[in-house]
């Protein structure tokens, strides 16, 4: 490799080149801004984890506490459903602390791959908890039991009202952060959930149908499985290093050809960091005689038009052996 440039949001491309065969170029600038994907650091691991957390850890002990007594399943069923989002809560909280946490020297990439890990656990969990309620709703189809409507409708109404409350909390960063809106797709089905025993109860203490309870909490369940499988499918792309959703590597690849004096593109790779952090690398043949300005060129692209902070580029002033499909452009370079 020639030489590299590391840079935190000023471009220090201009040392002296050692050799024409290739440069390396690397830029570690981080896209600050209020909104949108291009987060370089989120701030997720605030205060209203801590406070999602406490809230809604008191009202899972209220609410299963109050299914034994009235004899509600479902307001059970509930309570484990609000505790497996306590557990979510607490990972991506957790997450978003290590995502902080500086690079050392094995860890060079930092701990932004937890986010991933906690948005993959999230999903997982959000569909077991899907699958407690439904296999209890089925079990209750069979074998309505009356229960204590009133005090479910009651209780139910508190978990609405907290659960909302929750939800609305991380709404802001839902599109930014794939933690963030793990948390807030696990708060607003909680939420679902709470209205549809309200409503259930309030049915239920009108016409004395036990089995609308399990009716309601299926229908809840299959809402809920709609929204997490896009969370389940964008975190195991994270998971396994694919593109960021929000980004078109195709459009990457063409911005790059359409810099002048580039001739080529191969071995572009891009894929998320953390949740909100995304990486690129590139080799590109060119024919440029100020390499120093391409890079700087080449780099400040993928920052602006794509919000690419982590880049590192290779430009080639020649075919080599590691781009097979360059070969027919030795004449041109």
């Amino acid at each position: 490799m020639a030489h590299g440039s590391h840079d935190h949001g000023h471009d220090h491309s201009h040392a002296p080149r050692h050799d024409h065969a290739h440069k390396h170029g690397h830029d570690h600038g981080h896209a600050h801004g209020p909104g949108g994907h291009h987060h370089g650091t989120v701030d997720t691991g605030d205060w209203r984890y801590a406070v999602g957390l406490i809230v809604n850890l008191a009202f899972v002990g209220v609410e299963f506490g109050a299914g034994i007594y009235s004899g509600s399943t479902a307001l059970m069923a509930d309570a484990g459903h609000n505790l497996s989002d306590v557990l979510g809560l607490a990972m991506a909280g957790g997450a978003a602390w290590l995502a902080r946490r500086a690079s050392g020297s094995r860890n060079t990439y930092g701990y932004g791959k937890a986010t991933v890990l906690a948005a993959l656990a999230n999903a997982l969990l959000l569909i077991f908890a899907c699958g407690a309620i439904a296999f209890e709703a089925v079990r209750r189809l069979a074998e309505p039991a009356p229960v204590m409507s009133g005090l479910i409708m009651g209780v139910a109404a508190i978990g609405f009202v907290i659960n909302l409350g929750t939800a609305l909390l991380f709404m802001r960063d839902q599109h930014s952060d794939l933690n963030a809106r793990g948390a807030y797709l696990h708060m607003m089905a909680d939420a679902a959930v709470s209205i549809g025993v309200v409503i259930a109860g309030g049915v239920i203490w009108m016409s004395g149908w036990s089995i609308i309870d399990p009716l309601v909490s299926i229908v809840i369940v299959a809402v809920i499985l709609i929204g997490t499988w896009g969370l389940l499918k964008d975190s195991v792309n994270l998971a396994i290093d694919a593109a960021p959703r929000s980004v078109d590597v195709d459009a990457i690849r063409a911005a790059f050809l359409s810099l002048p004096g580039v001739t080529a593109i191969h071995d572009l790779h891009v894929w998320g960091l953390s949740t909100t952090e995304t990486a690129l690398t590139a080799h590109l043949c060119h024919d440029r005689p100020d390499p120093d300005a391409l890079l700087v060129e080449a780099q400040a692209m993928a920052r602006g038009r794509f919000r690419i902070g982590h880049t590192t580029l290779q430009l080639e002033t020649r075919p080599l052996a590691d781009c097979p499909d360059c070969e027919g452009l030795g004449q041109n370079l």
